[in-house]
């Protein structure tokens, strides 16, 4: 497909969605139109965005010819039938995820774009670090040695206050899970990229330490509730919260072929003070380590025991070859959270154009988006149990 053929159809206007069109427009790529929760709202940031067009309904969206991609930004319920859709219209398909609300809904999709021989994305976006390029490819050389343990953490404060909203509250429209689907599926699947390694077990445990929250009166968008004015009794009606505020996840990995039994564990909060979105890892191996953290995107800490640790900062003379190719600026540039959505959507146009989708693509798909809520099933079913669960999930 000719690049200049290529138009881009988003849908929704909230947080994510201009993460999506700025970054679509970096790379050149036109985005055509826009539909939103409705045609005023989706007008207000068409204007805001200069895009020319506004669809009516999503129907109408998917129905035009012109469009050849559809970027799916929508609250979570919306993933699964607007992407169905979108597939069965013959759109290839960028999705945020989660991809759907369970694993059967993944599971139908999937098979949807494997059949239709569309292309199809989920936006794990993390994983376009840079630094978090150079990792993987330490790990997978064998430069730490065998993998024994993946820990880290995901917070957020977001979410601090009873006066604190978003619609990822409410289970109909968010899921039956929040922080683990919102945050933690990110770190999960980053850990699963950086070592190759398959999680086979879970020991969950949850805790909603704001049993009750207040609910705006008005609609307000992702993260905006910190700056809201006035915040009167009388602005807000209470609405008891069933998801989790946080969660700490024992992991078990997959022995198959390894030498060693990795551990791993993860804490996962939208409460912690003072932290806007922190994604940590460190990743300790029979050799050496690696520790990373999102706030400080462009340094990765190298341990060893026998010599001095390295801090490596981002510099494409220093990465090896797969960073490399993900690494826009020079050394001393720093590069961060709007570079990943660039690079993500660099790798999928990239093989939409070379139009060989039987080979296997450098990006985040629908079947890793499926495996994350196969996961995310098993983290939920154990958190109600407080027993270790096996994750079903076949390769």
């Amino acid at each position: 497909m000719e690049k200049k053929k290529i138009k881009v159809g988003v849908v929704g206007t909230g947080f994510i969605g201009p993460a999506h069109i700025e970054a679509l427009r970096r790379l050149g790529i036109e985005v055509a139109g826009l539909v939103g929760s409705s045609p005023e709202r989706a007008a207000a940031k068409a204007e805001e965005l200069r895009i020319g067009k506004v669809y009516d309904s999503f129907e109408a969206l998917i129905a035009d010819p012109q469009i050849n991609v559809v970027h799916v930004t929508s609250p979570n319920h919306l993933h699964y039938p607007q992407a169905k859709a979108a597939l069965e219209a013959g759109k290839h398909v960028v999705c945020e995820k989660p991809l759907a609300m369970n694993p059967q809904e993944s599971a139908e999709l999937v098979a949807l774009a494997k059949a239709r021989q569309l292309v199809n994305a989920v936006n794990f976006n993390i994983r376009f670090y840079p630094i978090v390029q150079h990792a993987r490819a330490l790990v997978q050389s064998g430069e730490l040695g065998d993998v024994f343990i993946a820990q880290g953490s995901y917070l957020q404060d977001w979410l601090l206050l009873p006066t604190d909203w978003n619609w990822r509250l409410e289970p109909g429209l968010g899921g039956k899970m929040r922080a683990v689907a919102d945050i933690g599926s990110h770190w999960l699947d980053l850990i699963t990229f950086i070592t190759g390694l398959r999680v086979k077990a879970v020991n969950a445990d949850f805790a909603t330490f704001l049993p009750v929250r207040k609910k705006p009166i008005r609609p307000i968008d992702t993260f905006s509730g910190k700056l809201l004015p006035g915040k009167d009794a009388e602005d807000y009606e209470e609405q008891e919260i069933t998801t989790e505020d946080y969660a700490t996840i024992l992991l078990r990995f997959d022995t198959m072929e390894r030498r060693t039994n990795p551990r791993g564990v993860v804490t996962v909060s939208q409460v912690s003070a003072g932290r806007k979105n922190r994604l940590s890892f460190e990743i300790d191996g029979s050799q050496s380590s690696l520790s990373w953290d999102s706030e400080r995107p462009n340094e990765l800490l190298i341990g060893h025991r026998d010599r001095p640790n390295e801090l490596l900062l981002k510099d494409p003379a220093l990465l090896a070859a797969e960073a490399r190719q993900f690494t826009s600026y020079p050394g001393g540039h720093n590069e961060g959270f709007p570079d990943t959505f660039k690079q993500l959507y660099h790798a999928i146009y990239r093989y939409l154009q070379a139009g060989d989708f039987v080979t296997k693509p450098g990006f985040p798909t629908f079947e890793d988006g499926h495996y994350e809520l196969v996961l995310g099933e098993a983290i939920y079913i154990s958190a109600r149990t407080g027993e270790w669960v096996n994750v079903p999930f076949q390769n």
